[in-house]
């Protein structure tokens, strides 16, 4: 069992984001075969409690309190330094010299980051490293520009900036790793084509879902009003695409569904609404819940999960979710973005308002569902155990062979 960095973003406990959730199951992966040596940052002051959790699955840890507001601020040096704001967001002297020092002690054999702006901490590095492994997820550089087209100047100018200088500094990274993965392979297509002078360098993964926990056999109390015929948003709501989504929703969609079903009703379940996000239930068709204990009570009783994402990148982990519920999907098509086709679920898919309240008022005027087939389906192909054997063989890859495809795309 050799030394492994691994570096993320944010601590991957508890498991109630998107990124969270990966980052935790691929940390449980790792510790089963590596001496984990952890380093992230906490965001929200609530998680330092699960630290002690975290520690379990690591060899070593060095974990740094990041203020996000300050964080903002430093970024702006990135204007200076010419180089994209989420570096110098996510600088760290303290983490810095954490890693310097298990490298230049050769206690570390092997590298994983996951989330660009951590492979800062390790670039210098390489070189002395055997095995190293960048995992973009999602292809940020182009998902700035298209956060771009939807905001103002002169939000839509840093956002082109960014978009352009992460697209350089994703350029550089992956000429120095080993191998850059995603986490679709659509997402590993894009960034080929945008970056073709490393596309032997390429991978990609598949996302996972916990089946034992998203199970519809097991029983869950009805948190919705009787009467109340109910389509769902879960996810976390300081992340502009699901603030954007819901709002749309909410505006375009959802006075037309009213009309027609007096008592549907649009629920935006997920931690940190802000102000724009809870103004949304003014509108007596919508609740907006905050953060829950548990979503899968919402997703049960839920006649179906509501996903109209206007921006999207990778695989939804909410889809997934709602797929191992057996519940039906009401999606946009950028929502199912990488999702890989399963036979007998036919998620509902439309690009337009109208087209989105139609087939929502057809579901819910309609007896619920009893019999949704995609659960064998989803975890069949994102079984977090099976797809995470690729990153074993990425890591224990020989060097001479790191041009051999794992998958090909």
């Amino acid at each position: 069992m050799y030394n492994l960095l691994y570096l993320v973003h944010r601590l991957p406990y508890p498991p109630n984001k998107g990124d969270k959730i990966t980052y935790f199951h691929i940390l449980k992966h790792l510790s089963t075969r590596y001496n984990v040596y952890l380093g992230c940052f906490i965001d929200d002051s609530n998680d330092r409690q699960y630290v002690p959790v975290v520690k379990k699955y690591c060899a070593g840890m060095c974990v740094v309190q990041l203020n996000p507001l300050y964080r903002k601020v430093m970024s702006l040096q990135g204007l200076l330094t010419n180089d994209a704001l989420s570096l110098p967001y996510y600088n760290s002297k303290k983490l810095q010299d954490w890693v310097d020092s298990l490298i230049k002690a050769g206690d570390i054999d092997g590298v994983f980051i996951l989330s660009g702006a951590m492979a800062q901490f390790v670039s210098a590095h390489l070189d002395s490293i055997p095995r190293s492994l960048l995992d973009l997820e999602d292809v940020d550089s182009d998902k700035w520009q298209l956060y771009a087209k939807d905001h103002k100047w002169p939000l839509n100018w840093i956002f082109l900036r960014e978009s352009k200088k992460l697209l350089e500094y994703e350029r550089r990274m992956a000429s120095l790793f080993d191998v850059t993965l995603f986490v679709s392979e659509e997402e590993a297509k894009l960034f080929k084509a945008m970056v073709s002078e490393v596309a032997h360098k390429i991978r990609y993964r598949v996302q996972g879902v916990d089946g034992k926990y998203f199970d519809p056999k097991l029983k869950f109390e009805n948190p919705y009003e009787e009467g109340s015929r109910v389509l769902v948003f879960t996810g976390a709501m300081d992340y502009w695409p699901n603030e954007d989504a819901v709002a749309w929703f909410t505006k375009q969609v959802m006075p037309k569904i009213s009309c027609a079903v007096p008592m549907a009703r649009f629920y935006i379940v997920g931690m940190n609404p802000g102000r724009k996000v809870r103004n949304l239930a003014k509108d007596s068709s919508v609740i907006v819940t905050g953060g829950v204990i548990d979503v899968r009570p919402y997703l049960a009783h839920a006649i179906a999960a509501a996903l109209p994402l206007r921006v999207a990148r990778g695989i939804q982990n909410k889809i997934l979710e709602a797929m191992a519920m057996e519940i039906p999907v009401l999606a946009t098509p950028e929502a199912v973005f990488g999702i890989e086709p399963c036979p007998g679920f036919s998620p509902l898919i439309a690009d337009t308002a109208d087209e989105l309240a139609d087939k929502a008022i057809r579901l819910l005027t309609g007896k619920k569902q009893e019999t949704i087939s995609s659960r064998p389906c989803v975890l069949e192909k994102y079984n977090w155990d099976d797809n995470l054997q690729l990153l074993d063989e990425l890591l224990d890859e020989d060097l001479s062979d790191t041009q051999t495809p794992i998958h090909k795309s």
